[in-house]
């Protein structure tokens, strides 16, 4: 297989000491909240091979016995060759790993490596769409690194995008609507000089002006894939952390809600740490509140405790200027933070919401697939280690249309309906899980499940399904009430996406290190490597394929790592056809139904990157990387069309030590210049289709 390059020392999950410290509050660190005694993935997996799977195990030993792979470590040929001959034809076409690859994944696989820079395949170009800084709204000045303003910084596009999401713009030829979160700030890498125990009041105001959200019109060459920032537009747009939200759903308005400055408990200033998210079939984006538990300081309650927040002060300090972010001052402040965020780009004056009715937890992200008569069903997981997935099947059914009375309608969709917890159960001996990750005898790693019901909001009101639990405590406690029921842990959560062309959802689990640790709970078949650094990709298919249905069939379709290790697997692809994968994070689909991947802390040596993977047929598990990030970043937001990728370069430089005056990476600008967050496009340089 490809030749890896040496480790880079890091954190674990395989970020760096600064990583964790901006983005989670160092939350590998902390004592891990869930502490229920609630079933483990792993040992869920570790009981549910499927006797179909054998046949399939056979296959896969034939196929590679005959291409004489080899299974050890240093052994296999270089993936160059075997990925170039995939990508241009050349093969036989007899078995698995011959012949043409999988439409939209006919490109020669970028090799793993540690350039400054985003590395695209060969045939394709890049440019920068726009950069953390960049004015976009009317009135706001060119970026100046050392004269930094709140002000200036709310008209200018923010820091560290995650999500991405493309929109139409009807009536604007050849022009579209971007929308991008900003998740968190680098303090160190923004202000010359910071220090981080007494940061200054115009460092924290900028700080809250960096977060939040985006919305900027782009232009489209049409020769290319290139977009263009189109500063000072109408619908240009900057959702900051003082930004006024409505809360609504079963939630709003419960004393757990309530504030000092806000006694109603349905007004909440702000946005946090969000992550990925969505689109909705009806023109709004879904963004979803992350580790929004590092900004709060001096709690002491249990509640607190299962949501990581510290006792003591947190990393910015925030609470020194502004008490509602001291859980001792204002209690209640902190529970309206970690729910999924519903912005309307394409109304500039609106307010935008945050859905109690989806659950208070660290959102990774929310996307939507409709059930047959109308009802959006919401998908999220819970980025925490031994934490949850959830979905939330809404009663309302969207209209069509675009008049205000329907635009209300389907902003309402999204306030009344059920919300679940996922609960995995295994169906094979947990005797063959040894926590190597060696493949059972069946071949698969394969189980059932059910959705178990946490409450229910109507019209009328809300009612909860778990016991000892009111309804408000659920949606405001969702973590408690997932332990409570029994939920099954799961190593992060991270994105989860449904398939638009097969409604299989895909669920990336990015990593556990504690997994196999004393007071751990160790290997299983759904989670089947002890110390996983690497990360696996489960498959989850709804009962008769209804989004809505309480029971649900999985499967691991990829566990991630160096493929020549034995320890991987590839939907059953052969591994010397596939590039090294690990640590993945946020997951989309081209329009040929094959799942990309972005990574985030990968763990083989090299840049973190992005990956397509063909999800049926007979080149079912084909993965080939498709670019690589600069030095520190991770790779965010993928958005795969025909023509174009877009990808979010989040954290550039986030290296240990790293500081204005100290830089690791000299991306996008070069150097003795700021280091950037931004966003790039990528496109075939004759014009034609991404992969064909």
């Amino acid at each position: 297989m490809r030749k890896l390059l040496p480790m880079i020392g890091s954190h674990p999950g395989g970020r760096s000491a600064l990583t964790c410290r901006f983005r989670c509050g160092d939350a590998c660190f902390h004592e891990v909240p869930n502490t229920s005694t609630n079933p483990y993935v792993g040992d869920v997996i570790a009981s549910a091979l499927s006797r179909r799977s054998v046949m399939r195990a056979a296959a896969v030993v034939s196929v590679a016995t005959a291409a004489g792979t080899a299974a050890t470590l240093g052994t296999a040929p270089p993936a160059a060759a075997a990925t170039a001959e995939a990508a241009t034809g050349t093969g036989t076409g007899k078995g698995k790993g011959k012949g043409r690859a999988a439409r939209g994944l006919r490109f020669t696989a970028v090799e793993p490596n540690t350039a400054d820079t985003v590395t695209v395949p060969d045939g394709y170009k890049q440019n920068v769409v726009i950069r953390w800084g960049e004015p976009i709204l009317r009135g706001a000045p060119a970026f100046d690194p050392e004269n930094q303003t709140a002000k200036a910084q709310a008209g200018q596009f923010g820091y560290n995008n995650d999500f991405l999401a493309l929109l139409p713009l009807p009536g604007e030829r050849g022009r579209r609507l971007l929308v991008a979160n900003h998740e968190y700030t680098d303090e160190v890498l923004m202000f010359r000089g910071y220090d981080a125990a007494n940061p200054t009041r115009d460092q924290v105001e900028v700080a809250w002006a960096a977060h939040g959200l985006s919305a900027v019109v782009v232009e489209e060459d049409r020769r290319t894939g290139r977009l263009t920032a189109v500063t000072r537009h109408q619908l240009n747009r900057r959702v900051t952390a003082t930004t006024e939200f409505r809360l609504t759903g079963p939630a709003a308005g419960s004393d757990l809600l309530k504030t000092s400055v806000d006694p109603t408990g349905t007004k909440v200033l702000g946005t946090l740490n969000n992550c990925s998210g969505g689109t909705t079939p009806w023109g709004t984006t879904l963004h979803g509140e992350e580790n929004f538990n590092q900004y709060f300081a001096n709690s002491s309650r249990t509640t607190d405790k299962r949501y990581g927040i510290g006792t003591g002060a947190s990393e910015r300090k925030w609470e020194r200027f502004d008490k509602r972010f001291d859980v001792a001052q204002e209690p209640n402040e902190v529970h309206r933070f970690g729910y999924v965020v519903e912005f309307d780009p394409y109304d500039p004056s609106s307010t935008p919401r945050k859905h109690t009715a989806l659950g208070r937890f660290k959102h990774e992200a929310a996307t939507i697939r409709l059930t047959s008569d109308g009802r959006p069903v919401v998908y999220s997981g819970d980025d925490e280690r031994f934490d949850y997935f959830y979905k939330f099947v809404s009663a309302k059914r969207m209209r069509k249309g675009s008049g205000r009375a329907v635009r209300e309608h389907n902003l309402s969709l999204l306030d009344e309906g059920t919300l679940y917890v996922a609960r995995l159960t295994g169906d094979s001996p947990a005797i063959e899980i040894d926590g190597t990750g060696k493949l059972p005898a069946d071949g698969e790693f394969d189980g059932g499940g059910e959705w178990i019901p946490l409450a229910t909001a109507t019209a009328e009101g809300a009612v909860s399904h778990v016991d000892g639990m009111t309804a408000d405590e659920v949606f405001v406690f969702t973590r408690l009430a997932g332990d409570k029921v029994g939920a099954t842990k799961m190593d992060r959560p991270e994105d989860i996406e449904p398939n638009p062309v097969t409604g299989k959802v895909y669920v990336a689990l990015t990593n556990n290190s504690n997994r196999g640790k004393t007071g751990f709970p160790a290997a299983d078949e759904a989670n089947p490597r002890n110390a996983n650094k690497h990360g696996q990709v489960l498959e989850l298919t709804e009962h008769r394929n209804r989004p809505e249905s309480t029971r649900f069939g999985w499967l691991l379709f990829l566990v991630a790592g160096d493929p020549e290790d034995p320890a991987t697997y590839f939907a059953g692809f052969p591994k010397d056809h596939v590039s090294p994968i690990s640590c993945p994070d946020n997951v989309a689909f081209d329009p040929h139904g094959n799942l990309w991947i972005s990574t985030d802390g990968a763990q083989l040596g090299s840049h973190d990157g992005l990956f397509g993977v063909a999800t049926r047929g007979e080149r079912r598990g084909e993965l080939k990387q498709f670019l690589t990030v600069p030095s520190g970043a991770e790779t965010c937001g993928p958005i795969i069309q025909e023509r174009r990728v877009l990808v979010a370069v989040q954290h550039p430089g986030e290296l240990d030590g790293a500081t204005v005056e100290n830089p690791k990476s000299a991306w996008p600008d070069g150097a003795g210049t700021y280091v950037r967050p931004a966003v790039v496009a990528v496109w075939r340089a004759d014009g034609c289709d991404i992969g064909v």
